[in-house]
């Protein structure tokens, strides 16, 4: 087996970085037409929310409606006769928001509070119209709004890091940059709904179901295809154009089998509860965050303390110099594989509950995402992708306090362009020498 050079490495990073920042800036050129007015749904979406904002009778113009769910983040404002239209993706529930900021002074939201969520059934269009009259507003504090934001983005990062940290994992073992991580996402979310709604078992034993079956994917996928590619003595190039492949078949298997809309997993309703202040959490988002830790922890105690994942860090650190000292790199690689893809599967099911819902591609929203994370917390080391994650998710839905909803993914990946520009190797990377 040949000594990769240190030369081999800032290519790759370059490539990634090179990658991120394209789509980044298509994302940024996309977003630049900002919100619709209610006059202008160009979404070309077949699904539309709309409604009327009068005080007593009186149209209210420019007021700023959020609309969030299934995915899906928009807003628009009224018009000058007080009406608003947006379209949306598909049928199910969303959450409106009325922004009380941009009413009048005096006049308040009276009924239902600020956020009330519709549902969109098969006619594909709703109303939604709030009672606005004089009252005194109910104002949430700006460090309020922080907090509730930072605990939100805090649950979205946990579980962001469970897909990042596996992902990070296949990178420092086999320099694989695998797109079809996100296929793994939505495998496991799939999984969970077949067994909690087609074979009804319980939903705590149909999210193990899901990832022992996203672990045995893992398996089959490096035992029938990464394994004997890497013998043959595929170059990295060549083997993440073969996952873009992968990736692809995969979302549209689940299309296929899934259709296009979305489908709920059990207890994806459970309603929020006052937590303090500002905070609210249902019992999901709190076993979600729970989950998240305790497995996030348990897969620090393996990759530090046992044989395994000393011998992991050992072939991520130099897989020659691990071979050439008895360690068997291909078993090692394997077994990343498998924790890997039931990471992944985890991280799909908990993404179904946080979005809420699965999709066929609920996985591929995310990826860019993961890429992200792995490379903001360091290329190739899975506790920087923990890192990455935790940065990211809480960078997401704190920045949507300053800018656009819809643009909240972007404002979180241009400040990860920034952080890397006075760091490049990442928060917990290493420095690679070129030359």
């Amino acid at each position: 087996m040949n000594i990769p050079s240190p030369t081999t490495v800032a290519p790759t990073r370059r490539t990634l970085l090179a990658f991120l920042a394209l789509i980044i800036a298509l994302l940024g050129v996309i977003g630049t037409a900002g919100p619709a007015l209610a006059n202008e749904d160009e979404s070309g979406y077949d699904n539309f929310i709309a409604g009327n904002v009068k005080n007593e009778g009186t149209p209210l113009e420019g007021v700023r409606l959020v609309i969030e769910g299934n995915g899906f983040a928009g807003e628009v404002v009224t018009d000058a006769e007080g009406k608003w239209r947006i379209g949306v993706p598909e049928e199910g529930t969303y959450n409106v928001t009325l922004v009380q900021s941009t009413l009048p002074d005096g006049v308040a939201v009276l009924d239902g509070g600020e956020t009330q969520s519709v549902t969109i059934g098969q006619s594909g269009r709703v109303t939604k119209n709030f009672f606005i009259g004089e009252g005194e507003r109910i104002t949430i504090s700006l460090t309020d709004q922080i907090i509730s934001r930072a605990i939100n983005g805090l649950n979205f990062g946990l579980m962001l890091a469970l897909a990042a940290v596996g992902l990070s994992l296949v990178f420092g073992t086999t320099g694989l940059s695998n797109f079809a991580h996100a296929e793994m996402v939505t495998f496991g979310a799939a999984m969970a709904l077949l067994l909690g709604t087609v074979f009804e078992l319980p939903i705590w034993a149909a999210i193990i179901g899901a990832v022992v079956l996203s672990g045995a994917l893992g398996w089959g996928l490096d035992a029938g295809l990464w394994k004997p590619l890497r013998g043959r003595g595929l170059g990295l190039v060549q083997l993440m154009i073969v996952s873009i492949g992968l990736s692809l078949t995969g979302r549209y298997v689940f299309q296929f089998f899934m259709g296009g809309g979305t489908l709920q997993l059990p207890g994806f309703d459970s309603p929020k509860q006052p937590i303090f202040g500002a905070v609210a959490l249902s019992a999901v988002d709190i076993a979600s965050m729970t989950i998240s830790l305790v497995v996030i922890i348990l897969f620090a105690v393996w990759l530090l303390f046992t044989k395994t994942g000393k011998a992991t860090r050992a072939i991520s650190d130099n897989a020659s110099l691990a071979a050439a000292s008895g360690i068997d790199v291909d078993k090692v690689v394997r077994i990343v594989w498998i924790i890997a893809a039931s990471l992944a599967g985890l991280a799909g099911v908990l993404w179904a509950y946080f979005r809420p819902g699965v999709k066929w591609d609920m996985g591929a929203q995310i990826l860019l995402l993961i890429f992200a994370a792995v490379t903001l917390g360091g290329l190739g080391t899975a506790f920087g992708a923990l890192v990455g994650a935790i940065v990211v998710g809480v960078l997401i839905e704190t920045s949507a306090l300053v800018i656009p909803s819809d643009l909240k993914y972007v404002g979180a990946l241009v400040i990860l362009i920034a952080i890397l520009l006075f760091r490049p190797q990442g928060i917990l990377g290493r420095r690679e020498r070129i030359g």
